[in-house]
């Protein structure tokens, strides 16, 4: 018997748009996500661009249907560990990691977190915050549900008795389970370049230089400093901050000779930002080319300059270092104009790193016999017709993991992996019968 339901593997912005587009639909939809909360990287952003809309409100919205519609199973928590079979029936396993908290008794209360004795870096926050053993990603996520950190709990039990749900379970083990599906959707987002082989820039050195994810937080009212744009080094208010463009992308050094894409134009989102948050700041943006294609985005950096005074110059800096006694940080570049070496000091710099494909890439990649490019992306059967499709019939693929696009990229790209999942659906169902 043929399926009429869906895997999609990753809770982004775009797995979750797949998700209801075909829920929507009729279609039995298994919304698979390695974290305890769908999300992704949308969730840990401030603003979109160029409209400047607030990111978690356009998402919680989604996220929220996600976890309320009837055709939606959602597994977080949980990694495809195999997958057989052909389109129109998949088998698939499923790993349910032991959140060792009960989903269904678990009334998101905090009390737990509040008691645990335990705190490290927070991995939501870019590791600029810290969280308890046991915790939730985010103050939105979803589901709501809390997890304990495995590697990180000291078993003391303390969460298990301060919880009144009774929903707290130390020994609780993973679990596995078995579905079968009609087609997969692969949606597991990206990663970002660790800018900490690049010398030059001090990264992992010198604590006020950070990357672009990291100033996200530090802007959001969510975040860390609540929304204060402060250093890491002594939480001083940066008056001078400067973004450094293509930190890995386009270079043969790295291994990443390709334009990441958006770069351009969240730097110019976030000089916005600043410039909002403290109008007397000093913003600059260094870059080699402006890659603004997208409708409004060359608006949205005339108005950056012309009214917001941020300032872009053409070139990368060669060299950063760090004043010992102010933590102050000074940049060597060359000034194109005049072709001679300039320093400027800076409060703050902000590397915008390259879009790389995550590591877990390779392995879903194996489960699944789909091909990946040479940067580990998965690749797209035909550009741009087959933009979607890969060379396993059934299984397509949407968003950063094909390659590094906006947020509205993926989204679309979502609804069109959605339609052609569902279109093979229809095709072996109405060979095989329905079920």
């Amino acid at each position: 018997m043929k399926e009429r339901s869906v895997l999609v593997i990753g809770g982004g912005v775009s797995g979750i748009q797949a998700s209801l587009d075909l829920a929507n639909r009729g279609l039995r939809v298994y919304l698979v996500e390695k974290t305890p909360s769908i999300g992704g990287k949308m969730a840990q952003l401030d603003k979109t661009f160029p409209t400047m809309d607030c990111s978690i409100c356009i998402l919680a919205p989604k996220m929220i249907e996600c976890l309320r519609h009837p055709n939606i199973t959602l597994l977080t928590y949980s990694v495809v560990e195999d997958i057989r079979g052909s389109a129109g029936n998949f088998e698939v396993v499923i790993r349910r990691l032991g959140r060792c908290v009960d989903e269904e008794k678990c009334t998101g209360c905090g009390i737990c977190a509040g008691i645990c004795p335990i705190r490290v870096s927070n991995e939501f926050d870019c590791r600029l915050g810290v969280r308890s053993a046991i915790y939730v990603p985010y103050a939105q996520a979803v589901p709501l549900v809390y997890t304990v950190n495995k590697k990180h709990c000291i078993g003391c039990g303390l969460c298990e008795m301060s919880c009144d749900a009774d929903a707290i379970n130390l020994g609780m083990p993973d679990q596995k389970m078995r579905i079968n599906v009609g087609s997969i959707i692969v949606s597991v987002g990206y990663d970002i370049f660790n800018p900490s082989s690049l010398k030059e820039y001090g990264f992992g050195l010198y604590p006020n230089v950070i990357t672009s994810l990291q100033f996200e937080r530090l802007a959001n009212a969510s975040g860390p400093t609540g929304g204060s744009i402060v250093r890491p080094s002594d939480g001083k208010h940066a008056k001078r901050i400067v973004f450094i463009q293509c930190v890995g992308s386009r270079s043969q050094k790295t291994g990443y000779d390709y334009c990441s894409s958006a770069c351009c134009m969240y730097a110019t989102k976030e000089a916005i930002l600043i410039k909002e948050h403290e109008p007397e700041s000093e913003v600059y943006i260094f870059y080699l080319d402006l890659k603004v294609f997208g409708k409004g985005f060359q608006e949205f950096v005339n108005r950056a300059k012309e009214n917001w005074g941020v300032k872009y110059i053409n070139g990368r800096p060669g060299e950063i270092e760090e004043d010992p006694k102010t933590s102050d940080l000074i940049l060597r570049y060359e000034d194109p104009s005049s072709l001679t070496v300039k320093e400027m000091v800076t409060d703050l710099v902000v590397l915008c790193p390259a879009f790389i494909s995550e590591l877990d890439n390779k392995k879903i990649a194996e489960i699944l016999g789909v091909k990946t490019d040479e940067y580990g992306f998965f690749q797209a059967l035909e550009l741009p017709y087959a933009s979607v499709d890969t060379n396993v019939l059934g299984v397509f693929v949407c968003g950063c993991c094909q390659g590094p696009k906006d947020i509205p990229e993926s989204v679309a790209q979502a609804s069109g992996a959605a339609e052609r999942a569902a279109e093979i659906i229809a095709i072996t169902t109405s060979k095989g019968g329905k079920k």
